[in-house]
């Protein structure tokens, strides 16, 4: 417990909860496929190996403004520990800073983003929300 009498553990299901009452989108990381065909072509690299989808829901979504000379499109979403609780355990990595690092991009509505950086807000040392922003 701290000081205020919130422990990370309660921060993070309030967060979780403020996500599914005001949020309910969702996102998807873009990750490179792993695995790719066992023939010649392939092993020339001339074969795509695709990528694989991590939906994160539920996340609050807001457009960010931009500059006249900058990116086109900025968001920022806003993913509870949950969400990315069950992604990294599906993908069986160290922790959700990795899967945000490894990305390769994200879609929101229909369009690709470049992560630009993120932000882990940790109460009593639990990582509770995870603030993303994205360009296109």
């Amino acid at each position: 417990m701290t000081m205020t009498g919130i422990t990370g553990a309660a921060a993070a299901r309030t967060a979780d909860a403020m996500l599914r009452t005001m949020g309910g989108e969702a996102v998807i990381l873009l990750f490179a496929a792993a695995g790719m065909p066992a023939d010649a072509v392939a092993a020339l690299g001339l074969v795509d190996p695709g990528v694989e989808q991590a939906t994160i829901a539920p996340v609050i979504v807001r457009e960010l403004t931009t500059g006249k000379t900058g990116p086109r499109r900025r968001i920022e979403f806003l993913a509870g520990y949950s969400a990315m609780a069950e992604q990294v355990s599906q993908r069986n990595v160290a922790s959700a800073e990795v899967l945000f690092e490894t990305a390769l991009g994200l879609v929101y509505c229909g369009e690709v983003f470049h992560i630009q950086g993120f932000v882990v807000e940790r109460l009593a040392g639990v990582a509770y929300l995870y603030r993303v922003t994205a360009v296109s």
